[in-house]
């Protein structure tokens, strides 16, 4: 019930509370909100639970919806509140949800007991491309063998014909994680496409991708922005999942872009992104950010050229760990590699000042802080820091 001018206001004051110290006067940029902070979220996650009493006295009972949870836990529980509506959840995704649900009543398909492991379809993750409206389900089971899976897919498209393709992901672990490690598709071609900052992204169930494209744009664009890049710079992506901000950064003045991570199937991804888009100028390895780093710098400090690549080029480092942040292994590694600039993208301002603090010890002073309001009506803040060596 906040209105939203009050939520940024409170928003850009926590970050400067925390910055206080660490960033110099006039480094904070004001928060960037959305015109519109509703039905953002284009990734929607609807586990499915039966309903308090909903036991059947008899096996051949019918099942109805009433039988049948959905929605979302309460915060720090596993206890279900059903919604069948939600201010930040895409609204074509809610649909499909709901339309879920009732095929599951109407064809006696049992929702997961997570206390007695029985039951069959435990989630549906939706997956919607905001400027294609293509729509992926994730039906996440209970067991691979999915009698009448066909007829299931031909019903839920006739309810929901904007959905594209339909995948399954079998999950039979006791276990909070969604999704398993094995699908298979069921309808269409187990993927969609999705643009961001003009270029195309495929995105699978598996695939990492912003759940509010709106403001992943401002997000991406302010951070390569705030780089500077000038064509003659050799950007170094670490973290990079599947590729997508080194990728803008490619098409967007970085005459290089190197991204590293640790995940194979990420870097799979970042590499068929990057021939999609016809991205010549970026590469991708699988390996430890850290290492790597230092194995570069090592080669450059024997070389001469400390701070530059095998060309000579200046690097500048984009970074974007997760909500703990950077590893001092990670950080001491961004030192000897000795780029110029850093972007240092953050889902947790706390654990970024936390970072900038040990950076400060290595002659890094932070320039600019510059908050994006990802998730309006929550208490999340994103924040971009460029930090130059002093």
């Amino acid at each position: 019930d906040v209105p939203y001018a009050d939520q940024l206001l409170a928003k850009e004051q926590q970050v400067a509370a925390l910055f206080e110290g660490i960033a110099p006067a006039g480094a904070l940029l004001s928060i960037l909100g959305m015109d519109d902070p509703f039905h953002y979220r284009n990734k929607v996650i609807s586990p499915y639970a039966p309903a308090k009493g909903a036991k059947r006295k008899r096996k051949d009972a019918k099942l109805t919806r009433a039988d049948i949870l959905t929605g979302m836990y309460e915060v720090g529980t596993h206890r279900l509140i059903p919604t069948d509506t939600c201010a930040i959840e895409n609204e074509t995704a809610k649909k499909v949800t709901l339309a879920i649900r009732d095929i599951m009543a109407r064809w006696g398909m049992e929702p997961y007991n997570e206390d007695t492991g029985a039951g069959f379809v435990r989630h549906a993750v939706v997956r919607v491309g905001h400027t294609t409206g293509e729509v992926l389900v994730t039906l996440v089971t209970n067991g691979q063998q999915f009698p009448g899976a066909k007829s299931f897919c031909r019903e839920l498209v006739r309810r929901c014909p904007f959905i594209t393709t339909v995948v399954q992901n079998i999950n039979e672990r006791q276990t909070n994680v969604v999704l398993g490690q094995r699908e298979q598709v069921l309808y269409g071609p187990g993927f969609i496409l999705d643009k961001l900052c003009g270029l195309s992204f495929r995105i699978s169930s598996q695939s990492f991708y912003q759940v509010n494209s709106v403001q992943t744009e401002v997000l991406y664009r302010h951070a390569i922005e705030l780089a500077g890049f000038t064509g003659a710079e050799h950007a170094i992506h670490a973290y990079c999942g599947t590729g997508t901000i080194g990728l803008v950064a490619a098409s967007m003045g970085a005459a290089q872009v190197t991204g590293v991570d640790c995940v194979e199937s990420s870097i799979r991804d970042a590499r068929q992104n990057a021939r999609h888009n016809g991205v010549d100028n970026a590469r991708f390895a699988v390996a430890d950010a850290g290492a790597f780093m230092r194995d570069m710098a090592a080669q450059a400090a024997a070389a001469g050229r400390a701070g530059t690549d095998e060309e000579g080029r200046p690097l500048v480092l984009l970074m974007d760990p997760p909500r703990a942040g950077s590893t001092e292994g990670f950080l001491r590694a961004a030192v000897q590699l000795a780029p110029e600039r850093i972007a240092y993208i953050s889902c947790n301002p706390e654990t970024q000042v936390r970072d900038l603090g040990f950076l400060k010890q290595f002659c890094y002073g932070v320039r600019t802080v510059q908050p994006v309001d990802m998730f309006p009506h929550t208490d999340h803040i994103e924040t971009i820091a460029l930090i130059e060596r002093m």
